[in-house]
């Protein structure tokens, strides 16, 4: 009893700590000795002994994350920032902008954000390439700006990030637990997509609609950012071959080389960046800096909340709540949909509640011996969208950044639509799939 009251109170506390500003790389670690503490488990390993502890089982989640996926993130950082210093990232989003306009400001920076999401761009690059443009538009329509995180999100992390075919590694992760391809349950995916789409881009407009007929209205800061000048952009048919590049190259090597294909693929996008943009490049060596730095922060953050999860994970409570969810009666991927929900709310991350996870019910969906075997392709399509829901939680890494550092604001004013846009949104597509995958 006395581990699930640990278990919970940690994940209280490290969604506190997370809305208050606190460093996920000293959260993540303080909360987990909570859990430790309360689960029976040294905090230090002895000489010469076996026991699992707090520091050998939060170090092996955090390392091997950061062995399997440094790469992805690093080239997909570097991706970015040279489409973002190039103007490559800037044009593509202007052009849409520019075609839907002033009147169509929400659905033209949901536009851009889910182009530039579904073509490779990191999604924490994509926050900082469309926010100067989002809030000239929010600025022209006299829009409220606490919306602004709530609308990039939205285009970035929910209906592309987890869709069949997409180069994000929320879609990557899954292929070698079940021997899968990123188009894995294409037919229900894009159904789902297309219905998170509709329903998420609704339902913040009534939310915008409501707070302007309240009196909202866009407040100006001396400190916002103005977007480039459209005469220094190259084309946008230019700027679009980076990512024609990257989604054309993973899904052609995908097979050879399964997720290491997206290294070829994004080395593909910086080449093809790189070769058009030569000469519009504002300083190449410190987009390259810039774009390591970033990558190592931003798996850092992810390393951190994937170590919470493994100490987690060797919590009694843990153990207790996994061998409920896959004894349930009833269809299997109702329990790795839970599953997977849980995990990733418990580590603030999809690409971490995926890791933990799918070692973890592999074994028991997957393979001859399975205990409940069940169709790869539609596992790896509802644990990818499922992953993508609690993950949102307000410790999330990418949630913090969007909000406090790109926009500038508060989670009292803003996490509001984010946490109804990327948890409530892509939990309902979650039951979507499976009533479809049910069905068909």
């Amino acid at each position: 009893m006395i581990s699930i009251i640990g278990l919970a109170l940690a994940l209280a506390l490290l969604v506190y700590l997370a809305m208050r500003g606190m460093s996920i790389l000293v959260a993540a670690p303080l909360c987990a000795i909570l859990i430790a503490l309360t689960s029976g488990l040294a905090l230090l390993p002895r000489s010469g002994s076996t026991e699992a502890s707090f520091a050998v089982s939060y170090m092996t989640g955090f390392t091997g994350f950061f062995s399997d996926w440094f790469l992805m993130f690093l080239l997909g950082a570097i991706f970015g920032k040279i489409m973002e210093d190039s103007g490559a990232a800037h044009s593509i989003a202007h052009w849409i902008i520019s075609k839907l306009g002033v009147r169509r400001a929400v659905l033209a920076v949901v536009a851009a954000c889910a182009i530039l999401t579904y073509g490779g761009v990191s999604v924490f690059i994509v926050a900082f390439s469309v926010y100067p443009m989002a809030v000239g538009l929010f600025r022209e329509a006299d829009l409220p700006r606490r919306f602004l995180p709530g609308t990039i999100a939205f285009g970035s992390v929910t209906f592309t990030m987890t869709t069949a075919g997409s180069p994000e590694i929320q879609n990557w992760i899954p292929i070698p637990y079940l021997g899968t391809t990123t188009w894995a349950g294409w037919q229900v995916s894009f159904v789902v997509a297309a219905f998170m789409a509709i329903a998420g881009y609704t339902w913040l407009s009534r939310m915008m609609k409501k707070a302007v007929a309240n009196g909202e209205h866009f407040s100006a800061r001396k400190e916002d950012p103005e977007p480039r000048s459209s005469g220094t952009l190259p084309h946008p048919f230019l700027s679009l071959l980076p990512l024609i590049a990257v989604l054309v190259t993973s899904n052609v090597l995908q097979g050879t080389y399964d997720k290491y294909a997206l290294v070829f693929a994004l080395a593909s996008g910086i080449a093809v960046a790189t070769l058009f943009n030569i000469r519009r490049f504002t300083d190449f060596g410190s987009a390259l800096t810039l774009g390591a730095t970033g990558a190592v922060i931003a798996i850092a953050n992810t390393c951190a909340v994937v170590g919470f999860g493994s100490v987690a994970k060797g919590s009694p409570a843990f153990t207790m709540a996994l061998d409920a969810v896959t004894s349930m009666p009833g269809s299997p991927l109702v329990a790795a949909a839970l599953a997977v929900t849980v995990i990733a709310g418990l580590t603030g991350s999809a690409s971490g509640g995926q890791t933990i996870a799918l070692p973890l019910l592999a074994p028991f969906y997957v393979g001859v011996d399975a205990p409940h075997p069940v169709d790869p392709e539609a596992l790896h399509r509802v644990v990818a969208i499922a992953s993508g829901g609690l993950d949102s939680l307000p410790h999330n890494g990418y949630v913090v950044t969007t909000i406090r550092a790109i926009c500038g604001e508060t989670h009292k004013d803003a996490y509001g639509a984010v946490g109804a846009l990327t948890v409530i949104v892509p939990a309902v597509g979650t039951v979507l799939a499976l009533f479809l995958f049910s069905v068909f």
